[in-house]
């Protein structure tokens, strides 16, 4: 079985026992989340993708960590005008493991 989440804007494709990296959210290390914002939920037998049915649905997890990704580099040029700008960023994320999707 497995669900299609959206968290942060962006959609993630999860099953039970999944380990998940989303954008940073507000919870404390070892609080239980529910994501409530399913798309689909799959099981061997159908896939559901009804509004009705999956607004009764949720993925529950649990938050294992908070960390920052590796940096990137954001480097702005323009030829023959001495025009340079380099910059870094590094996101913040949640690290969520997948305990139970409910349908």
């Amino acid at each position: 079985m497995y669900a299609v989440v959206q968290s942060g804007g962006k959609q993630y494709k999860v099953s039970a026992g999944d380990v998940l990296r989303v954008e940073k959210l507000d919870a404390e290390v070892g609080d239980t989340i529910t994501l409530n914002d399913v798309l689909l939920v799959r099981d061997e037998k159908n896939i559901q993708v009804e509004a009705s049915t999956l607004a009764k649905a949720k993925v529950t997890a649990r938050v294992t960590g908070h960390g920052r990704r590796r940096k990137i580099t954001i480097f702005k040029y323009k030829r023959r005008k001495g025009y340079r700008r380099k910059q870094g960023h590094r996101q913040w994320f949640t690290e969520l493991a997948i305990e139970n999707i409910e349908a």
